[in-house]
């Protein structure tokens, strides 16, 4: 594995290596099984494969956890090396952010304000700046993310149509442990006893599912109370930030089920805030 950490570097290895595609894998390092999913998926579908490891400052709000997001490059490496990546693109703040910007990204209110986007109002600002300037620099064929941040999944999705980028997309489900819970790199922050209910937020949506399943009309308010309240007698630590249904392009859906449907959410196990979806 090449691990590159300039973009004149990677322009020389671009040159010296004529390749018909290029599987792009961007992450904040900390991997897991899921990372790992799709970046067997992109080794499967095409001639080389990049990863990035870069902890995006702009993402983080002022009280978020940028300054303790967990860390692991040996670990990382080692993965990705078992994993024979070609690359690992491995840039430093002055590479991605050589000067104050003065210009940015835009992210539309309607998309911005809903689900992960309500509580945190710069975050997919920051996403889809870095996102760019990676596509830029790494020129891939297709990207892969994974689904558990669906939102996430189709903001880049929208920034590849909106600005025309000749990139495909693909998203990978999301990896789960034996008991249900999302891989996450935030799971690392959760205490011995959180770890053994946190669980307990798959099983809540599931129950959710069930209730949509049943009903022709969906009651947003009816959802809310089944998802808080089964939580609420696992544990009072159990904190819902939100729990949302909108289609699958995320638009607001009418109150009669037709389609595919986003049951998302986000919640708070003590201090560690975790995300999951369904997709059905």
């Amino acid at each position: 594995m090449l691990i590159i950490k300039s973009i004149d570097s990677y322009k020389e290895f671009l040159i010296n290596h004529k390749c018909k595609s290029i599987g792009f894998v961007p992450t904040m390092g900390y991997l897991h099984e899921g990372h790992i999913s799709l970046v067997r998926r992109s080794k499967a579908e095409n001639d080389i494969t990049v990863v990035s490891i870069y902890v995006n400052p702009l993402q983080f709000g002022p009280k978020e956890d940028f300054a303790k997001y967990p860390r692991n490059l040996a670990f990382d490496q080692i993965l990705l090396e078992k994993e024979k990546v070609d690359v690992l693109f491995l840039p430093d703040d002055i590479v991605m952010y050589p000067s104050p910007m003065v210009l940015g990204i835009s992210v539309e209110k309607d998309f911005a304000s809903k689900l992960c986007g309500k509580n945190r109002p710069d975050h997919f600002q920051g996403v889809a700046v870095v996102v760019l300037k990676l596509f830029n620099i790494i020129f891939p064929t297709t990207t892969y993310f994974g689904l558990k941040d669906y939102q996430q999944f189709m903001l880049i999705k929208r920034l590849i149509r909106d600005f025309n980028l000749d990139i495909n997309i693909t998203g990978i489900d999301t990896v789960r442990e034996d008991d249900g819970l999302a891989k996450s790199s935030r799971n690392s922050y959760l205490l011995a006893e959180e770890r053994m209910i946190a669980s307990s937020i798959y099983k809540a949506l599931i129950l959710v599912h069930e209730y949509i399943k049943t009903t022709p009309l969906i009651d947003s308010h009816e959802v809310d109370k089944l998802f808080s309240s089964y939580l609420r007698k696992i544990s009072p630590k159990f904190k819902v930030q939100y729990i949302e249904v909108y289609n699958r392009d995320l638009l607001p859906i009418d109150k009669y089920i037709e389609g595919q449907m986003f049951l998302g959410t986000a919640v708070f196990l003590g201090n560690v805030r975790l995300i999951d979806n369904l997709i059905f």
